[in-house]
């Protein structure tokens, strides 16, 4: 996935970084490059997480809805943003890769073309603007 930096106010294209493909004509090797999942500083990784979010004893509420609970967690190299049910995402510098890779506990992967179509699988595309999924 290739990540989308998106605000409610600001908007910026993704620059696409893809991996080299194997050199040769090989098609076992072209199948496993094609199946192993994203890596790199262009890699985008996501965690859903329904429970409250404190930071520094502070509860996270979101600014356009004023949900507190149910968010998605965005990492992008050393960077990590939350966003809401209802669209609404904004970087969040207290929380560090470290803090992100400590919240992953199953390692299940779902790979999507796109994060726009993550975010619309994951409901995160504001479909879902003021409800709470469990």
């Amino acid at each position: 996935m290739t990540l989308v930096l998106r605000t409610t106010d600001h908007h910026v294209e993704p620059t696409p970084v893809l991996p080299a493909a194997p050199g040769g004509s090989d098609p076992l090797l072209q199948l496993q490059y094609e199946t192993q999942p994203p890596s790199g500083p262009g890699a985008t990784r996501c965690v859903n997480h329904p429970p409250e979010l404190s930071l520094r004893g502070i509860p996270v509420m979101c600014s356009a809805c004023r949900a507190g609970r149910d968010w998605l967690l965005i990492n992008h190299s050393r960077n990590v943003w939350v966003r809401c049910r209802c669209s609404n995402q904004w970087l969040e510098p207290e929380i560090s890769r470290a803090d992100f890779d400590a919240m992953i506990v199953i390692p299940d992967q779902t790979i999507y073309p796109s994060v726009e179509q993550g975010l619309i699988a994951l409901g995160f595309d504001g479909a879902f603007a003021g409800t709470y999924l469990e």
